[in-house]
């Protein structure tokens, strides 16, 4: 029987805008796997501590800075091992899931991946940020960057399996047009798939393509016109909340968070600052 203690923690919930995708937050204390396997993906990061798990007739650790993964209806087991804690994150992804990610990262059928553990420190960074992501919400263009960025990485750095091939060129023509695309739409919820389908890319293509040609990603561009539009509307003498909606944020909470992040003061000491006379010779925030 599994080994349980009062001290472990769990968080299990199902994505509410993607059919097929579940995720877990667990910290265990105490705890073993019995032999199982799961009609899904199994994705998981752990982020403190680690466990030994068996697959495959082999017997591994996870640990932290490694991703584990498990192709669906793989058998495996765990158990704490050595280590006196194990807390981790994990996605379940079931066939719904894989087909709308295969759309987005332009997979054909599901990559096979031959190892458990993949050493991929980025890849861990992409996953926990989304997971994070997806679990206090409010962001959907970011939430679906991230999950495009990682699963692409996942499927193409370490999977096996048809996929069409990622663009290797620079064409400023389709950049162009990506950011007029998003300088117009700014203000509505812009989706990768949708501003990829305008010009022939997957999301994942779409991501490179802004990576090469201006070192952003589209969240971070797209974050840019944002600010710049409520920048402008404050100025016009719009109300901090207002302007936040107009640009294109979620809410006020979410520009400030912004705001601070690029320009090291929140929106309402730039309208307090702004109400003062400047010196002439700046040209801040022009």
């Amino acid at each position: 029987m599994p080994r349980l203690d009062q001290d472990n923690r769990t968080r299990y919930w199902r994505h509410r805008g993607i059919a097929g995708l579940s995720l877990m937050q667990a910290d265990f204390t105490t705890h073993e796997y019995a032999p199982h396997s799961h009609d899904a993906l199994v994705v998981a990061i752990t982020e403190l501590g680690g466990s030994e798990f068996k697959s495959g007739g082999v017997s591994q650790e996870a640990l932290p800075g490694e991703v584990l993964v498990f192709n669906p209806q793989a058998p495996h087991s765990g158990h704490m091992g050595r280590s006196k804690r194990w807390r981790y994150r994990s996605f379940y992804l079931t066939e719904p899931a894989l087909a709308a990610i295969g759309r987005l990262t332009g997979s054909d059928t599901l990559p096979y991946f031959r190892s458990n553990r993949l050493a991929d420190p980025s890849l861990v960074r992409l996953l926990a940020a989304l997971h994070e992501q997806m679990d206090i919400g409010g962001d959907a263009e970011r939430e679906e960057e991230l999950l495009v960025s990682s699963f692409g990485q996942l499927y193409q750095a370490h999977g096996e399996g048809d996929r069409k091939p990622d663009l290797i060129f620079r064409d400023e023509g389709l950049l162009r047009r990506a950011m007029r695309i998003m300088d117009e739409r700014h203000s509505d919820t812009v989706r990768l798939e949708h501003v990829g389908d305008q010009l022939g890319l997957t999301p994942f293509q779409l991501i490179h393509l802004f990576k090469r040609g201006i070192g952003l990603t589209p969240h971070t561009y797209l974050t840019k016109i944002r600010l710049h539009a409520a920048i402008k509307a404050m100025k016009d003498g719009l109300p901090i909340a207002d302007a936040a909606t107009q640009a294109g944020f979620y809410d006020q909470s979410a520009l400030t968070h912004h705001f601070k992040r690029a320009y090291g003061l929140t929106p309402r000491q730039y309208v307090l600052a702004a109400r003062r006379i400047l010196p002439r010779r700046s040209n801040f925030y022009q």
